[in-house]
């Protein structure tokens, strides 16, 4: 692909057209959203019934981060050389598999294949579910790195941030409503139902995808494989503060939080009218994943207007800091959904602002090997936070985790933003030094 990307080139795409492609590919996607909202609030209680210990279940929880890692730099080179259409279309349809695996995996009979260090005993239905999780990584590179690259193609620098912005918060609609909806159905009716209705959803965004995404066509030749990654930052070294930005927001948000959330709730014994912990764990989600989205929606029309998008970032990261610190030190269920709202503004505010960035330094023929790269970075904390969050709560207490966390978020931003606002990166302007 090759667009525009300086502010002094004239628009490919009218205001118009580039509306009529962000919602086409909003509605591609959202669906997608609710099936992967519809099946987490059950997945971190499934141990006792998955015959697995506590690291087993951090490695199925981030099975399909670490499945993604090694596919993010093949799926920008597809994207780069095919266009974004087909390869999203096909990512849409593999993360369909995952949920059925699911409910594969709830039938198979409880029954000890191996016994490892560390992980302890390993379960049949624990191994179905791995292999499904990680098929849902594969299919979920695709669709995030086209959607990425479509966007920024067909945007410019003076408005690149708010369909961005738009194009993440319609991406995490779909998120909030599943999570209601798969700890409803978990409490109700069962874990199988709620991974069923997950799987119908997960077909039927691929089928909305097949009729309404366009397609971009590429021009570019040039190949990425994953151990080119660090030379492509070298080659644009503000690339990395930003990438270090999204593992953080994911290692916090898709990790510690989602990882540990249903377990918090049970542990101190929340109660929300008729719901227990999954019940509990999608609610309160699912208000952190609006705030999120609303976040979303606001800080990418503000980074279009500020003169640096990484201002926009610091008072995100100290919302993100205060949510941890209040789940450390107020075990409530009122506490909990005022953390996991400004956990989720925290979220929401960092993550289109430096998704912008990372399109205003990229070459149009290089935005799927450069989106990539910085989700490959997303996906390192992502895939860390339910490995070291899980054993952590274990070993030490929520309240040691959480506020260890939120320290870690404080001196993260200051590295983050630092040495962007000395290179004076802005919005409409490139990078200038």
């Amino acid at each position: 692909m090759s667009g525009a990307t300086g502010d002094d080139a004239d628009p490919e795409f009218s205001e118009g057209e580039v509306r009529t492609i962000a919602l086409a590919i909003i509605g591609g996607v959202v669906f997608g959203g609710v099936a992967t909202g519809v099946a987490f609030p059950t997945l971190p209680l499934l141990g006792d019934i998955l015959g697995i210990g506590a690291v087993m279940l951090g490695i199925i929880l981030s099975a399909n981060r670490f499945t993604r890692m090694p596919m993010n730099a093949p799926a920008g080179n597809v994207i780069d050389n095919l266009g974004a259409r087909k390869p999203m279309i096909g990512g849409l349809f593999v993360q369909a598999l995952a949920p059925f695996g699911y409910v594969l995996g709830m039938l198979t009979p409880r029954v000890t294949v191996a016994t490892l260090p560390w992980l302890g005993e390993v379960s049949a239905p624990g191994v179905v579910f791995l292999v499904a999780r990680m098929f849902w990584g594969v299919g979920s590179a695709f669709v995030f790195i086209g959607a990425f690259a479509t966007i920024t193609y067909v945007t410019t620098q003076r408005n690149r941030g708010r369909w961005l912005g738009y194009m993440r918060g319609g991406q995490s609609l779909g998120f909030p409503s599943g999570l209601v909806l798969g700890g409803v159905l978990a409490d109700v009716a069962s874990p199988t139902v709620a991974f069923l209705t997950a799987g119908v959803l997960a077909l039927f965004a691929g089928t909305v995808a097949a009729v309404v995404l366009p397609d971009v066509q590429p021009e570019s030749e040039e190949r990425a494989r994953l151990r080119d990654i660090p030379r492509m930052i070298r080659r644009q070294p503000l690339i990395f503060p930003m990438g270090l930005g999204n593992l953080l927001v994911r290692f916090m948000f898709a990790g510690v939080l989602l990882a540990t959330v249903a377990q918090y709730a049970n542990a101190y014994e929340m109660q929300l009218s008729i719901f227990t912990a999954a019940g509990i764990s999608g609610a309160v989600l699912a208000f952190g994943v609006i705030s999120a989205g609303s976040a979303t929606v606001v800080s990418g029309r503000v980074s279009d207007q500020v003169s640096n998008r990484i201002f926009v970032t610091i008072p995100a990261f100290l919302a993100l800091a205060a949510g941890l610190a209040i789940l450390a030190q107020f075990p409530r269920i009122e506490y909990l959904f005022l953390a996991c709202g400004l956990m989720g503004l925290g979220t929401g505010g960092i993550g289109p602002a430096l998704l912008a960035l990372v399109g205003d330094m990229t070459p149009g023929d290089e935005l799927g090997r450069m989106g990539g790269a910085y989700n490959f970075m997303g996906d390192m904390g992502s895939t860390a936070g339910p490995l070291v969050a899980v054993p952590l709560v274990e070993v030490t207490s929520y309240q040691f985790t959480y506020l260890a966390c939120a320290i870690a978020v404080v001196l993260a931003g200051l590295l983050v933003t630092i040495p962007l606002v000395r290179w004076n990166v802005s919005a409409g302007a490139g990078a200038s030094t």
